[in-house]
């Protein structure tokens, strides 16, 4: 059976699951999320109030036993969040914005580590390709080059290594995917296609978990697929739309290292909510829901398109950061949240 048939009968299978409810309706058997609140907030987008503009974010921290600076200022951590309508922001722990960088529609972004900084790249609708980034743990974040891609439209994008290779993997808005070999040094960074291959239908989130080769990618109205770096002719359905876990449009997808523990943290746009994951067992094994509610000062989260997950110590937060974009910023432009990690692991872990 061809991929592309399979992700029609996989479609058609989740339409029959959601029992006739519209894309992004919450069925009746779906499973309860337990509330966490987020720690801060970043500063709005730039982009105007009522624009969806605000969309991925990347988290950062310095290696163990080094000392970084963003433009002269010591700094722990940082973290790149998108304006898919303008460009790149550069956040601090405090949510400030450090730096903008006006390079159009990015739409997703994620970032490896790299010597004293890390090397960050982003899914570019405007110039048809991935555009790279370089931080080396001081100055500033700069261009580092470019990979130009055949595919309709840019959208979802992840990172990660992988046979001892840099990977960045572009998803399309129309599931198509390419996987580059990152190469380079310093600002002169491109890459070369190792794989492609179809999702079947629109697709956006994806995380690679480096510790398995697994590539997780979420097909928005299908659910969320499992495939293995190096044999991406097969694949499995983690769990689909409509069940009891995820509303469509699944969305952000990402993995977090906790030690010996790793968990794949999944975003039901439709209903507000987060879906966990363990990993360590061999397949994923379902842990919990949540969803970010209003407290101390920051409003709850709503619709998030992306989240990034950072386990250890990441400036404040001493076992790891989440970070969600924020579709309704109460009345202001969008933007993006940051749980502390310990919060939302007493919420979803078994006791």
């Amino acid at each position: 059976m061809t991929l592309a048939l399979r992700s029609g009968l996989v479609a058609a299978l989740g339409t029959i699951m959601l029992g006739g409810c519209a894309a992004g309706e919450r069925p009746a058997a779906m499973l309860p999320a337990v509330a966490v609140s987020a720690a801060a907030e970043t500063t709005p987008v730039g982009s105007s109030v009522g624009q969806d503009a605000a969309d991925d974010p990347a988290i950062w921290a310095a290696p163990v036993g080094t000392t970084a600076s963003f433009q002269g200022k010591p700094v722990e951590a940082l973290i790149l969040g998108t304006d898919k309508k303008a460009g790149l922001y550069v956040y601090g722990m405090d949510g400030a914005a450090l730096q903008f960088l006006p390079d159009g529609r990015l739409n997703n972004v994620d970032l490896l580590p790299d010597g004293n900084g890390f090397l960050a790249a982003a899914s570019d609708r405007g110039r048809m390709g991935v555009a790279l980034y370089r931080y080396a743990g001081s100055g500033e974040l700069v261009p580092a080059g470019f990979i130009r891609s055949d595919v309709a439209e840019p959208y979802g994008f992840c990172m990660g290594r992988w046979n001892g290779r840099m990977l960045a993997v572009l998803v399309a808005k129309d599931g198509g995917v390419r996987i580059y070999a990152v190469s380079g040094s310093g600002t002169a960074m491109t890459g070369a296609e190792v794989d492609r291959f179809a999702v079947g239908s629109q697709s956006e989130g994806c995380a690679i978990d480096e510790a398995s080769g697994d590539l997780y990618i979420g097909e928005e109205n299908v659910g969320l697929w499992r495939y293995r770096l190096g044999d991406t002719g097969a694949r499995t359905l983690v769990e689909p739309v409509g069940a009891d876990k995820l509303v469509a449009d699944v969305e952000g997808v990402t993995v977090l290292v906790d030690g010996d523990a790793r968990y794949l943290l999944v975003s039901s746009q439709g209903d507000s909510g987060f879906a966990v994951w363990r990993l360590d067992g061999g397949t994923p094994a379902y842990l919990n829901r949540f969803r970010v509610v209003a407290a101390n000062g920051v409003d709850g989260v709503s619709g998030t398109d992306g989240i990034d997950a950072l386990g250890g110590r990441v400036g404040p937060y001493p076992r790891g950061l989440v970070v969600t974009q924020d579709d309704d910023n109460d009345g202001e432009p969008q933007n993006f949240k940051l749980i502390d990690w310990r919060t939302i692991l007493a919420a979803v872990e078994p006791r």
